[in-house]
């Protein structure tokens, strides 16, 4: 599992997760920036990293994510070092007359064929049990700020809530418009470790996986 590229397709969930867009008559509020100048307009941002490295949720799906990795990278090196052993072993056997009769030799080569196809929709399936899991955490990362956001906003009557990350197109940004602190102190107080049964459901689908890949 390509751990980097995952945690970046996060990142991009999250900054579609951020941007918000208001009704043209909303107006200012007294906590607002005197900075924000035109009270039509008024913009915020927020630190995608922050919010990767701090948000709660966002640990324990990192977390989780990487560990399903490792044992679905455990289990297919499991499989593929059996593999290459009976590779090795029927290789042995023919070069050194092993078997008693062509048939024999015949039927263990077709046993290797169908091992290595079962290795590959192994490869295939626990790929896309991945993928699955991946999608739900991002699915419910977006919710939880989407709904968390458009709470927070009825108060701040923000225009837009704009995304910032180091390499982005938003090259400077007033540290007066920066509402990060106040986004994950909310978040990680509305959340909910135990209202994520899902993800313990899919963690002892995920062994009960591994353990059949194993065999």
């Amino acid at each position: 599992m390509n751990k980097k590229n995952l945690f970046k397709v996060m990142a991009v969930a999250l900054m579609a997760a951020v941007t918000v867009a208001c009704q043209d008559d909303r107006k200012a509020d007294k906590n607002i920036p005197a900075s924000a100048g035109n009270t039509s307009q008024l913009i915020a941002y927020v630190e995608i990293d922050t919010i990767m490295n701090q948000y709660d949720f966002c640990k324990q799906m990192k977390t989780s994510l990487e560990q399903k990795g490792n044992n679905i990278d455990a289990a297919l090196k499991s499989q593929q070092q059996n593999l290459e052993a009976a590779a090795r072993n029927f290789q042995s056997k023919l070069q050194n007359n092993g078997f008693s009769s062509q048939k024999e030799a015949e039927n263990q080569q077709a046993a290797l064929q169908r091992q290595q196809e079962q290795l590959m929709a192994s490869q295939q399936r626990l790929t896309a049990e991945f993928q699955s899991e991946t999608a739900k955490f991002q699915e419910a990362l977006l919710d939880s700020i989407q709904h968390f956001l458009a709470s927070y906003n009825k108060d701040k009557k923000y225009a837009f809530i704009l995304t910032k990350q180091l390499g982005d197109n938003l090259l400077y940004a007033d540290n007066a418009y920066d509402i990060t602190e106040d986004v994950v102190a909310g978040l990680n107080k509305a959340y909910r470790p135990d209202a994520k049964p899902a993800a313990k459901k899919e963690e002892k689908k995920e062994e009960k996986a591994d353990s059949t890949a194993k065999k």
